[in-house]
């Protein structure tokens, strides 16, 4: 239930609103002012979900009050001044009520404030695979991305080092570099694919993982040695 708070140094249009709301189970009116400073006053007590605010009002007019306010709750501005509607939304205004308004049009108002107030549900990512399925001498090998060490081409075969085997697929290299795709692999060497997390330490034009030494082709040194922040 949406907590709201009147102000409106008008009796009659106080009454009104309170009215109305009484007529809707989703919002509960918890006070009532009769100018801005009371209003800021009360704010300043207790949290509040909608703010039903009049514009002109005496020593301080709506307009003016709504900038003193470092937070703000949904905003449903409710005048006979129709002028001010321009300002009313430059501050973020949820609506603008010309009085009179009807319970009709105060609905409508209300609904979008309510709207606004919902939490946003998260937006929830397609997981993403940490293996993949690798067909080698007649079986199918589920590997991990990251056992992998390095994928080497062997004619038109891919040979993929892990840490526990090896394994010779007929796939050619294209679509090993294909499936290994993400930011953990590097291309580094026409016929060599490396797991970056695997390194053990780089020297001159060498890469070394484990005990395993792989060669880093010339047109390749420069964009790997960029991907590895060097």
């Amino acid at each position: 239930m949406a907590k709201c708070l009147i102000v409106d140094d008008e009796p009659i249009a106080r009454q009104i609103i309170q009215t109305y709301c009484e007529h809707l189970p989703q919002v509960q009116v918890i006070g009532s002012c009769g100018n801005a400073l009371e209003a800021k006053a009360f704010l300043q007590r207790e949290d509040v979900d909608i703010l039903f605010l009049d514009i002109n009002m005496p020593v301080l007019s709506g307009i003016a009050f709504l900038k003193t306010l470092r937070t703000t709750p949904q905003v449903i501005f409710t005048t006979a001044y129709k002028e001010y509607a321009v300002d009313a939304f430059d501050l973020a205004a949820c609506d603008y009520l010309l009085k009179p308004f009807s319970l009709e049009r105060f609905i409508v108002a209300i609904d979008k404030a309510t709207e606004r107030l919902r939490p946003i549900a998260p937006i929830e990512m397609p997981k993403t695979e940490d293996f993949v399925f690798i067909k080698s001498e007649g079986r199918i090998y589920k590997v991990r991305y990251e056992d992998v060490l390095y994928a080497e081409a062997n004619g038109n075969y891919t040979k993929i080092i892990t840490h526990h085997q090896t394994l010779l697929s007929s796939m050619t290299f294209t679509h090993a570099e294909e499936l290994f795709s993400n930011a953990l692999f590097l291309r580094i060497h026409r016929s060599f694919l490396i797991n970056k997390a695997q390194i053990s330490h780089i020297e001159g034009n060498r890469v070394f993982i484990h005990h395993f030494e792989i060669p880093i082709g010339s047109s390749y040194r420069e964009q790997f040695l960029k991907d590895v922040g060097l």
